[in-house]
């Protein structure tokens, strides 16, 4: 989520105003939309973080399973060199007996290969789950920054109108906001 610096410019700009107004229910407002701009911009860095935690364990999840397919892949060149030397011992001659000794350690070596492909596999397993973690908060996140955007918004339209219904459902919208924010990481 990217800010737009000249929007906090401007509420910024806002607060100044009041602050020379000596209004105490500006000031109020102008304290509140200060709170609610530092709310937003941690609300909007952890929205970021979860995305690029998302992509970043979903890029991890696809590289383990690579390797996953590799050990299958080598398991597979495994079993058909077993199979060779399988058909080399049944057929007899001078090199059976080695041609048997060396399927018996392709077999046990398919038997290693297997349990890495699984431990990648179990691997791959937990990174998509830790990446749908994250990737399920997004949304939540967004709702949070958006709602504190929108109360930063009519904070300002309390200032110019000096109404404080327009306070109060900027607090509103605000606390929703955070709560929000906080249900995201908690779930």
């Amino acid at each position: 989520m990217s800010e737009n610096p000249l929007e906090f410019r401007e509420h910024s700009e806002h607060a100044e105003h009041a602050a020379e107004a000596h209004d105490p229910f500006i000031t109020r407002v102008s304290i509140t939309i200060a709170a609610l701009a530092v709310v937003t911009a941690i609300v909007g860095s952890i929205e970021s973080l979860e995305t690029a935690g998302a992509i970043l364990e979903s890029n991890k999840a696809t590289l383990v399973q690579a390797q996953a397919s590799d050990q299958w892949a080598y398991y597979q060149a495994k079993g058909i060199k077993k199979r060779v030397d399988e058909l080399s011992a049944q057929m007899g001659g001078p090199g059976a007996e080695k041609a048997a000794e060396k399927a018996k350690a392709e077999g046990e070596d398919q038997k290693e290969i297997t349990l890495k492909a699984k431990e990648f596999e179990k691997q791959r397993d937990e990174l998509r789950a830790s990446a749908d973690v994250h990737e399920a908060r997004h949304p939540k996140l967004t709702l949070a920054a958006a709602l504190l955007q929108i109360s930063i918004a009519i904070s300002t339209v309390a200032i110019i109108t000096r109404r404080r219904v327009f306070w109060y459902s900027a607090m509103s919208a605000g606390a929703v906001g955070a709560a929000l924010a906080v249900w995201a990481m908690l779930s």
